[in-house]
């Protein structure tokens, strides 16, 4: 559907479109005719690749972190440009997003709720109120009041120890008894600031109930306070100490009851952290003999890791789209147009170094991309920084497109000096 024709159709003013979804953003502006506008720092901006700012047709250059400035300089460039939409894309901005929608009187997410779609420690409270199902958590400052507050809720062992503000799995641990736990509190309150924009976080960790199972993640796009769930999908991940993601699988496998299950779970945690115009990524877990799912975390914004193309390449569906028709205030499309399959997998490191050399071998109904050249520096694998490089497959059946990505990460070489 398109809404727009050539450089004129409605603006929508991008809340720093940096990272892995500002891609698919671009692609879909492009579909829909849409003009798409960036708000973010100078040097930010000029640290953007070239496809990037040749996409934007403006740039409204402010410090997000200052928050009464920012607002003030977008709503002024909102006017000055007839923007039509404010769309959320860094998770971390995305309660600036919702405070400007509602100062412009665009459509967007409630202010009140935004703060606990990136603070964890909110989203537990909203959780807890809106009765979604989640897992038991408790707050700690220091390793000492993570053995108190840790024993008196119950939590029991293993344990997850994150921070309250951050992404990308960074901080993330599984702790197996007490003697590492002051290590990973540790460990978890180490960001005080995020990068690359030095907004100053909540440096408090979260301890949070191990919940045993398979992984899912759960997309819903929401317009007018109006939930539109979209596939399910299935995630794989390291074991151990560290959980870092390892590949997505659509569809996810699941019988459609349990489908159905997921999707309205996903909703009621879109919807309790203030969702009402927009997209939400939502994971979950589901306990070994249960059919109850359990939402680990939620964010108001398109996922990352390639899930947009790979859901996408399983049903048509573009994720981009549907979130740039919902806080355009239109309906959605969220139908699919086909039943196919799509899955991903990442090529990640044994041990961290300088990257000598990588090799992805080129199958039928596979393409794959290279995050790092050779010479570079490689993270340890301690969360998704480390990533190499990855590969799509596409088939008829979600077991075979899994296959696929697994035989050519499989016969993939990664030489790590």
């Amino acid at each position: 559907m398109t809404i727009g024709a050539g450089p004129r159709g409605p603006g929508v003013l991008v809340v720093e479109p940096m990272g892995n979804a500002g891609r698919f953003l671009v692609e879909a502006a492009g579909r829909l005719g849409v003009r798409l506008f960036a708000a973010t720092h100078k040097d930010i901006h000029d640290g953007y690749p070239d496809w990037l700012r040749a996409a934007l047709a403006g740039v409204c250059a402010t410090d997000l972190t200052d928050i009464p400035r920012a607002l003030g300089d977008m709503e002024e460039f909102c006017r000055r440009h007839g923007i039509a939409a404010v769309a959320p894309c860094f998770e971390l901005f995305t309660p600036l997003a919702a405070l400007l929608a509602e100062r412009t009187g665009l459509p967007g997410n409630d202010p009140r709720l935004a703060r606990a779609a990136r603070n964890k420690i909110l989203m537990g409270e909203v959780f807890a109120a809106a009765g979604v199902p989640a897992p038991r958590w408790a707050v700690a400052h220091d390793g000492a009041e993570a053995h108190r507050v840790a024993g008196a809720h119950g939590l029991g062992w293993p344990l997850v120890v994150k921070p309250a503000e951050q992404g990308g799995s960074w901080g993330v641990s599984v702790v197996d008894g007490p003697d590492r736990l002051a290590e990973a509190v540790g460990a978890a309150r180490q960001y005080t600031h995020a990068h690359p924009h030095g907004l100053e976080l909540d440096s408090r960790a979260l301890l949070q109930e191990y919940v045993a199972g398979d992984e899912y993640s759960c997309d819903t796009v929401v317009a007018d306070g109006v939930a539109y769930p979209l596939p399910v999908v299935a995630k794989d991940t390291t074991e151990g100490r560290y959980r870092i993601e390892t590949g997505h699988t659509c569809p996810s496998g699941l019988p459609a009851p349990l489908v159905r299950k997921v999707q309205h779970t996903a909703a009621r945690a879109a919807l309790a952290v203030g969702v009402r115009n927009g997209i939400a990524h939502t994971e979950l877990k589901i306990p070994p003999g249960t059919q109850t799912p359990y939402v680990i975390e939620t964010g108001a914004r398109l996922p990352g890791d390639n899930l947009c193309e790979v859901v996408e390449a399983a049903t048509g569906v573009s994720e981009a789209v549907a979130h740039l028709q919902a806080v355009l205030g239109l309906v959605p499309d969220t139908a699919a147009s086909r039943t196919d399959a799509a899955s991903i997998r990442f090529l990640l490191p044994e041990h961290g170094g300088v990257l000598r050399q990588v090799v992805i071998p080129d199958l039928p109904g596979t393409h794959s991309e290279v995050h790092l050249r050779p010479g570079e520096v490689v993270p340890e694998p301690v969360d998704s920084t480390c990533r190499i490089g990855h590969v799509v497959a596409r088939a008829e059946t979600a077991d075979r497109a899994r296959g696929l990505a697994d035989r050519v990460a499989a016969r993939s070489r990664v030489e790590v000096g």
